[in-house]
């Protein structure tokens, strides 16, 4: 998935998207209110506008009311659950599979491949790794999270 088809998804969900927003912090690359995300204007490339709006998407679908009180654990819980949402819409085992499949040796390469930042794709490994541990079983591979990333196919 790229950034017009999220794009497109928010449209035809009612969420209006407003890209190259001047946050007071640099800090801020993305943030959700009431159907509306707003996108920093310090995201240059296709990859990091995917990464963040796939994220704040997330928390349209999955957190209700304020949570930018990171003090609190609710809603680090909530961002979490937002991150989650993109790590599985835009990578996902299917995204591993088929990175693996094109042949992409680098994570440099998968993350260009699945069109998100270097940084998205390692804590979603990272994600993964913890979910599943050092290896899960989808339809017909085998996904090694340890020693290193691998996929094996079954034979």
């Amino acid at each position: 998935m790229n950034y017009e088809d999220l794009l497109e998804e928010a449209r035809i969900d009612g969420i209006r998207v407003y890209e190259n927003y001047r946050f007071r912090s640099p800090r801020i690359k993305g943030l959700y209110c009431d159907g509306s995300v707003a996108l920093s204007n310090v995201l240059h490339t296709s990859a990091e506008r995917c990464s963040v709006l796939a994220e704040e998407l997330g928390h349209h679908y999955t957190a209700v009311g304020d949570i930018t009180d990171m003090k609190s654990v609710s809603s680090r819980k909530l961002e979490r659950l937002g991150r989650i949402y993109a790590y599985n819409k835009l990578i996902g085992l299917t995204g591993i599979v088929d990175a693996c499949e094109h042949r992409c040796q680098s994570r440099h390469e998968m993350a260009e491949h699945l069109e998100v930042t270097e940084e998205f794709l390692v804590e979603a490994l990272s994600y993964y790794r913890e979910k599943y541990g050092w290896q899960v079983r989808y339809e017909n591979y085998v996904i090694y999270f340890e020693p290193c990333l691998a996929v094996m196919k079954k034979i």
